[in-house]
């Protein structure tokens, strides 16, 4: 008998979604799962980058610009685009996988969620799936097995404080 790997959303407007999916990835990871993290609209080294490529059964891939600033432009769309390729090639080679943002980029238009919907339903049935960001869709959110929802109580950018480096990225 073969194991179902289940959907997961990580969605809202508070702080937590890409952390959530690097602790499931790490215990993953942990337990002899073959795991692959994918960051949409990403492409600035960060701490986990860094760390991650060092884990053995971790693969971590960014497919962003380095100065991404939420204005999106075509090379935007064109990196999205080649992420999502990426993730529908790499689906059968792992047990579990992240797609970090992916959220952020339907709802910026720069994939399509018809096509991110043909990934789900093209799963294996043993990959256990994480989709994470803000404004995840309704249709996502009902497909998902698992849906948590990050919502902001407070937020030190709005004390005008910068993120910080090993703490925020």
């Amino acid at each position: 008998m073969s194991k179902k790997g289940l959907i997961h959303v990580y969605t809202g407007n508070g702080k937590g979604e890409t952390s959530a999916a690097l602790g499931i990835t790490i215990r993953a990871a942990g337990n002899g799962l073959k795991c692959c993290f994918i960051q949409f609209l990403k492409g600035k080294p960060t701490g986990e980058l860094s760390i991650l490529n060092k884990i053995p059964n971790i693969t971590f891939i960014q497919t962003g610009r380095t100065d991404y600033n939420f204005h999106p432009t075509e090379k935007d769309r064109e990196l999205a685009r080649k992420g999502l390729e990426l993730a529908n090639k790499l689906l059968p080679e792992f047990d579990l996988m992240v797609l970090d943002e992916i959220n952020v980029a339907v709802h910026l238009n720069l994939i399509e969620l018809k096509d991110v919907l043909e990934l789900i339903k093209s799963k294996p049935l043993r990959l256990e799936l994480i989709l994470t960001g803000r404004h995840a869709s309704s249709e996502l959110i009902k497909l998902a097995d698992y849906v948590t929802q990050f919502k902001l109580i407070k937020h030190p950018f709005y004390k005008n404080l910068k993120a910080r480096k090993g703490i925020d990225y």
